[in-house]
C-alpha cells in the first residue's frame, strides 16, 4: 500500500519525529556502574590501609589520605540525622534513574550517570557500614587544605552538579532539544557531535 505516489507507508514517517535520538540508557548505566565501582574499591582500600588520625601525604600537603567516618552530610553537618540522609539518598537515586529513562543527550547521560554513582556510593555506606543498617557512616579519606575530607562519591556529586548547570545554562533538554527547538530539527555539527 502506498501513502503517496512512489512512497511506502514507512517512508511517510520520515518527518522530524523519525529522527528522535536513541535513549542514552547504556551510556548512563556504564558511567554510573564504572564510577560506583571505583568509589567502593577506593573505600575498601582506605578502610584496609589507612589508620584514623594518621594522615599520609599523597601529593605533598596539597592532597593527603586521612580516613574518617562521617555520619552526617557535607562539612559533617547533621551528624544526628544519618537516617534522614539515607532516606534522602534513596529518593534521590530513584529520581535520577527515573529521569535517566528519558535522556537522549549524551551530556545528560554522563551527568546523571555521574550523579547517581555519587549518591548511591555514599548510600551504600549508609546502608551497610557501621554502626548499622540505615545509619552507617560514610568513609571519607581524601583531604585538601582548608576543605572537608571527602571521597570519590563526593567528587562525582560535585562534577555532576557542574555538568548539570552547564547543560541547563546552554538550554539543552534531556531529550536533546536546544533552547526549545524540536528534538527532530537538525542541529549544527558542533551540537550534533555532543549527542
Amino acid at each position: 500500500m502506498q501513502a503517496a505516489r512512489g512512497a511506502s507507508l514507512s517512508d511517510a514517517h520520515t518527518g522530524p519525529e523519525s529522527h528522535v535520538r536513541p535513549v542514552r540508557w547504556a551510556e548512563f548505566a556504564a558511567v554510573a556502574v564504572f564510577l560506583l565501582v571505583i568509589d567502593q574499591i577506593t573505600k575498601l582500600w582506605a578502610v584496609a590501609t589507612l589508620v584514623p588520625g594518621q594522615p599520609q601525604e599523597l601529593i605533598g600537603s596539597v592532597l593527603q589520605l586521612n580516613i574518617i567516618r562521617n555520619p552526617g552530610a557535607a562539612f559533617s553537618t547533621g551528624t544526628g540525622f544519618t537516617w534522614f540522609f539515607t532516606t534522602l539518598s534513596i529518593v534521590a537515586t530513584i529520581g535520577v534513574i527515573w529521569f535517566a529513562r528519558r535522556v537522549r543527550h549524551r551530556g545528560w547521560a554522563f551527568a546523571l550517570g555521574i550523579l547517581v554513582a555519587g549518591i548511591s556510593g555514599n548510600l551504600i555506606d549508609r546502608l551497610l557500614r557501621e554502626p548499622g543498617f540505615y545509619v552507617g557512616h560514610v568513609v571519607d579519606f581524601l583531604q585538601l587544605p582548608n576543605w572537608p575530607i571527602f571521597n570519590v562519591a563526593d567528587m562525582c556529586i560535585n562534577v555532576a552538579a557542574v555538568l548539570i548547570v552547564i547543560l541547563s545554562f546552554r538550554g539543552i533538554g534531556l531529550d536533546g532539544s536546544v533552547d526549545g527547538r524540536s528534538k527532530g530539527k537538525p542541529q549544527n555539527n558542533a551540537e550534533g557531535e555532543a549527542r
